[in-house]
């Protein structure tokens, strides 16, 4: 039986204290409400309100759900949302799964337009005659139900605590499936989620790929178990630290730390430097509020920075030279699709590393049949992508990625792949990998673990950039981000670097009224590629992000 349960008035707001286990809920919950459902709609009355929920019934509603999830009352709570199938089980567990052994929720002021409810959980868990407090915030709105006319809490997982973010996710207490890691960059620099905020999913993937085999000791921990095999727990409390196995990281703190202050700036941005040298990657860096590691995951339309891909094409055909001549005209047509230039610009007569230089989309549309003849079929792009650049193949970093997709295509599909639009999809980890082979003119595969500490064989391209190609593709990369006419030329020129080259791209997004920003550069022995949604041009917003990043090495 539970040692008891009190309802008070504390400071103006409603607060429920519950401890121990076996509730005696009934009693519990006519004390608290009079035994009617005062504004819940429980009162029996076959009367059906319509229209927006009241304050009142706001403020009924959430002190009735808390109070009784707060008793240990699950099945009663769950009954004051709009889904009490999944909400029952889900309370249950926060008891009987994450160890709660006693409870004070304290609800804040409606929020919003009125209809949220903040709230303060304050628990204490106990595991194996082991305590500890437990504190941290939530949320919940109440919204009328849509068959009874009740006012109901609308149920997410998210109710019992934000990181329940899907409904196969539950609070476990217990032993950790794996052992703890201590990170550490190239240096040995200690690398944390408290000091760099975008690492966290990557350091919870590394502990759950890695924990086991680093040489650390479990703990007994308050975590989230996604239910999704091969996801990684996330961890909310420590209860008894274990012994921490240590991690060599490719990470550079300096790049890190630099790329974590340059993605802040933007609500959704994601960032990557690779080495081109070696493949070794410096920084991973997300802004966005959900967790996701978009820089290594993301499946984006990469825009014009793909021409890099797109150049090398057509030098290695031999249908383009750097410092020949293109036709560059305001717009053209294959297989009924009409592309045109930013603004209707034409450069007939210039250098086709003029055109790369100020992002003539026409130039490489014009080229589109040339190509079709030499490889027999419009998959040359494809092809170029996997064999000299790794797109396509098996990437493995040390941790969850995407390796980037260019889907064979015809027609009008192929010709906005070859501008980076259409079916391309790359993510900032591509673009900084596409941009590393064309400053060393050979493919070497991103890792932010080395190979020999879990046996991992690398992808591989099939050729090499030959040399002449290479030398060209990072000429026009060059003038792009040195030359007055280069559209990289305002990020790059604070770049240190004595030899520095970039691509600014725009993707056109359906349904978006701003275009994403896309930028990718090397400076001497580092590349970074960026990605901001909605920004607009290249060099406006994921240029500074990159040029920052870039003079961080």
């Amino acid at each position: 039986m539970r040692s008891g349960a009190k309802v008070a008035i504390v400071g103006g707001v409603f607060v429920v204290v519950a401890s121990g286990v076996g509730y005696g809920g009934y009693n519990l919950w006519n004390g608290i409400t009079g035994g009617s459902g005062g504004t819940t709609g429980m009162s029996g009355s076959d009367e059906r309100k319509t229209g927006p929920v009241t304050s009142e019934e706001v403020t009924s509603t959430a002190r009735d759900f808390l109070a009784a999830w707060a008793a240990g009352e699950p099945d009663r709570a769950s009954q004051l949302t709009n889904n009490p199938v999944d909400a029952g089980p889900a309370l249950a567990g926060f008891r009987e799964e994450a160890k709660v052994s006693a409870v004070t929720i304290t609800p804040g002021a409606p929020t919003g337009s009125g209809t949220s409810v903040p709230f303060t959980v304050k628990a204490t868990v106990t595991y194996e005659g082991v305590s500890k407090p437990w504190t941290y915030t939530s949320e919940l709105t109440v919204v009328r139900g849509l068959t009874t006319g009740r006012a109901l809490v609308d149920w997410k997982p998210t109710v019992v605590h934000p990181k329940l973010t899907s409904k196969t996710a539950t609070i476990r207490t217990g032993g950790a499936k794996t052992g703890e890691i201590q990170a550490v960059d190239r240096k040995g620099r200690v690398l944390t989620a408290e000091k760099y905020p975008s690492l966290g999913p990557v350091l919870a993937q590394l502990r759950e790929r890695y924990g086991s085999t680093a040489g650390g000791r479990p703990g007994v921990e308050v975590f989230v178990d996604p239910g999704v095999e091969g996801a990684p727990d996330t961890t909310l409390l420590t209860l008894a630290k274990g012994e921490p196995g240590r991690l060599e990281t490719t990470i550079d703190a300096d790049v890190q730390a630099a790329a974590e202050k340059a993605v802040a700036r933007h609500g959704t941005a994601s960032v990557v430097a690779v080495q081109p040298s070696t493949g070794a990657v410096r920084a991973v860096a997300n802004s966005s509020p959900n967790g996701f590691n978009a820089a290594f995951e993301g499946k984006k339309m990469p825009g014009s920075t793909m021409k890099i891909v797109t150049a090398a094409l057509l030098l290695e055909k031999g249908l383009v030279k750097a410092d020949q001549a293109a036709e560059c005209p305001p717009t053209a047509m294959y297989h009924g699709r009409t592309i045109g230039n930013l603004d209707g610009f034409s450069m007939n007569g210039a250098t086709f590393g003029k055109s790369f230089a100020r992002s003539c989309n026409t130039a490489f549309i014009k080229k589109i049949d040339d190509v079709k003849e030499t490889e027999g079929d419009d998959s040359g792009l494809a092809r170029e992508a996997r064999e000299v650049f790794g797109i396509g193949l098996e990437w493995k970093t040390g941790i969850r990625s995407v390796d980037g997709s260019v889907p064979e295509a015809t027609g009008g599909e192929a010709a906005a792949q070859y501008i980076g639009q259409g079916t391309v999809q790359m993510n900032p980890l591509n673009m900084a990998s596409i941009t590393a082979t064309a400053k060393a003119g050979v493919f070497k595969q991103p890792y932010l673990v080395a190979a020999d500490v879990d046996d991992r064989t690398f992808a591989t391209a099939e050729r090499k950039l030959p040399a002449s190609v290479a030398r060209q593709l990072r000429d026009m990369m060059r003038l792009t981000a040195t030359a007055s006419y280069g559209t990289a030329v305002g990020p790059m020129a604070s770049v240190r670097g004595s030899d520095k080259g970039a691509k600014t791209g725009s993707a056109e997004v359906d349904g978006q009224a701003t275009s994403d920003s896309w930028f990718t550069a090397f400076a001497d022995d580092l590349a970074a590629a960026a990605y901001v949604e909605g920004a607009g041009h290249g060099a406006t917003a994921a240029g500074p992000l990159v040029a920052q990043v870039l003079n961080a090495d």
